[in-house]
């Protein structure tokens, strides 16, 4: 995803730059390139397709499809070439998922653009989107698209920036020790910002400390004299600090409330749907207002500015373009219901869950109006990978869930926050989410706001799209997102 993008007059790559990145060989007659891609089924006309392996599939089965919808070259293994449909422009490799790191990491040299690099425990695609904006305001900046932070979506992201942006920001994500550091290698920010660090993905780890030194490998990468932005707010923030420094990177920016924090939140206004507030960032009085509801959506804010601020960009358009930010798919998207009585309102969360983010959607969900004799409704799903403690995690939050009127449970984790609920606030709980659904819809009434959220594997998601297809407002509703 490109936000104030370069200009398109020249391509992307050509195919004789491409093969000298990769070290491949050519054949056939391939056509300038447009895009990247690694999925015939959001390919687009003129792209390079990237035939991977896959844990399910391989992508040299989709050969002919890509060229079918107009690939302008593809990418395949060296040994499989002659298995490949005849008339197909080729460039042969030696390892298709090595060669489109080497393709990334040929983007990235030949960019002058400053690059921003953002890992966290939360909040790393929504400060990643506000990057593109802040960033975009000010000249032609790309991003990663989506959540494309792993092995496969850091050096897709990398290989599709143009040589012409003056901004770049990509996503580090991790959920065991040592995988951002490759990740790093390639991207090699002058920024990095860790968001913050919480018990996510602990079940891979000894401790919250263990996963700070994780998240800490991305100052491992930062170009020299770069600077790092943390969260002077979060208890770990040392911890990282010391690692940056012993990274070699002198220059570490705090944000959040502290007084000791040079971007600092001087006051806020938090809403229903946006928040105004009114920040010191390095020295700089600014107010802006940010199209998403939500105090911690205002500290990653303050990230954003001081990031935007480090690398150059005009402070005041990165703090007006903010007031532009949408929630992405299943953070935070808003939906209306028709229900009996009228409309509800549905706010889905269900891209994933920790206890962090679970306790900043419960607060927004606690802000957040209702119609009549509306109520808040909590629909909560197990959160994953939180090893021994993950009962303990699900029941300490009952303090957060006092936001809603009546919460609803699915999962045996889950079960455990159940159990301390007060009984005039219990809704109903379900071993799934698939058994949950017509619980929650029977209770459904005109002016609710229900917010749904759950890890991944929780399966929320789809009970989030199922009472949006069992109540759809009509010309109200926003299109649901449907898988091919």
């Amino acid at each position: 995803m490109v936000g104030a993008t370069a200009a398109a007059s020249s391509p992307l790559w050509t195919p004789a730059d491409l093969a000298g990145a990769t070290g491949g060989t050519l054949s056939g007659a391939a056509r300038a390139i447009g895009g990247v891609s690694i999925d015939t089924r959001t390919l687009q006309p003129g792209d390079v397709f990237f035939a991977i392996r896959g844990e399910n599939s391989d992508g040299h089965a989709y050969v002919r499809t890509a060229a079918d919808r107009g690939a302008a070259l593809c990418v395949v293994e060296r040994a499989r070439a002659t298995e490949m449909p005849e008339g197909v422009a080729l460039l042969a490799v030696d390892d298709v998922l090595l060669a489109l790191e080497a393709a990334g990491r040929a983007a990235r040299a030949r960019t002058a653009a400053q690059i921003v690099g953002v890992t966290g425990s939360v909040g790393k695609t929504t400060t990643k989107e506000a990057l593109l904006l802040a960033l975009g305001a000010d000249g032609p900046t790309h991003a990663s698209a989506a959540s494309y932070n792993n092995h496969w979506g850091v050096p897709l992201s990398l290989a599709r920036m143009p040589a012409s942006s003056a901004y770049g920001v990509f996503e580090l994500g991790m959920n065991h020790p040592g995988e951002i550091t490759p990740l790093v290698a390639m991207v090699r920010p002058h920024v990095a910002v860790v968001t913050t660090v919480e018990p996510v993905h602990i079940a891979q780890f000894d401790s919250v400390e263990a996963i700070a030194d994780a998240k800490a490998e991305i100052f491992t990468g930062v170009e020299p004299g770069g600077a790092a932005v943390l969260n002077r707010d979060n208890p770990h923030f040392e911890r990282l600090a010391a690692a940056a420094r012993a990274a070699g990177i002198a220059n570490i920016v705090g944000f959040g409330e502290a007084a000791e924090a040079q971007a600092r939140l001087v006051c806020v206004k938090l809403q229903a749907q946006s928040s105004t507030a009114m920040a010191d960032i390095m020295g700089e009085t600014v107010s802006f207002k940010i199209g998403l509801p939500g105090r911690h959506i205002v500290q990653n804010a303050l990230a954003v500015l001081a990031a935007a601020k480090l690398a150059g960009a005009d402070l005041a358009l990165a703090a007006l373009a903010l007031s532009s930010l949408g929630p992405p798919p299943g953070r935070g998207v808003r939906t209306p219901l028709a229900v009996k009585g009228g409309l509800a309102t549905l706010i889905d969360e269900t891209y994933n869950a920790n206890p962090a983010s679970m306790r900043a959607a419960l607060a927004v969900l606690g802000t957040t109006p209702v119609a009549g004799r509306g109520r808040r409704l909590a629909v909560l799903g197990d959160m994953l990978e939180l090893g021994a403690a993950g009962e303990a995690m699900h029941r300490d939050l009952a303090p957060a869930a006092d936001a809603a009127d009546l919460v609803f449970c699915a999962g045996p984790l889950m079960r455990a926050l159940w159990e301390v609920l007060p009984e005039n606030r219990r809704g109903a709980w379900a071993p799934d989410a698939q058994a949950l659904l017509p619980l929650v819809a029977e209770r459904l009434r005109g002016g609710d706001v229900l917010m749904v959220k759950g890890s991944n594997g929780s399966r929320m998601g789809p009970l989030a799209r199922g009472l949006a297809e069992r109540f759809p407002a009509g010309a109200l509703a926003e299109p649901a997102e449907s898988p091919e």
